[in-house]
């Protein structure tokens, strides 16, 4: 799977509307393929305990148009899911409005010839070029520390 065959978009991030905020990231590439990377091995879709997501900036954050990597991983082995190319305004829009929402986030995946996969998320971990964590800029729930 390459990042080209995954468009990342945010929605629900205006505080005024109803919704959770989410990133809802849709996938055009080989039919099957993002199944078997999500699905493990009995079949079942992730839920929240066992996935995680974040997003590594490829600019930098004062660039207008910043962009980074949002990937998503196994959160007991650190293998990749997918990466996705993502605007770094749709990633902080979504942290900023779940932070005044319940702090959750929905992650929304679309796939070919299947039913989308939606996880709620508590933490999104956000990272500069250099790969230092931008804490400001990440969700993480209370009492977690990195």
């Amino acid at each position: 799977m390459r990042r080209d065959h995954f468009t990342l978009t945010a929605t629900h991030t205006d505080p005024s509307a109803d919704g959770v905020p989410t990133l809802v990231l849709q996938y055009d590439g080989p039919g099957g393929t993002l199944t078997a990377r999500l699905e493990d091995e009995t079949g079942q879709v992730p839920d929240r305990s066992d996935i995680d997501a974040a997003f590594r900036l490829q600019t930098p954050l004062s660039d207008d148009d910043a962009t980074g990597v949002f990937s998503v991983s196994r959160r007991l082995t650190g293998d990749y899911v997918f990466e996705a190319a993502a605007s770094a305004d749709d990633i902080l829009a979504v942290v900023d409005a779940a932070r005044e929402e319940s702090g959750e986030y929905s992650l929304r995946i679309e796939r070919p010839g299947a039913s989308p996969v939606t996880v709620s998320l508590e933490t999104l971990l956000v990272y500069d070029t250099g790969g230092e964590l931008l804490r400001q800029q990440s969700l993480v729930p209370g009492g977690v520390e990195l």
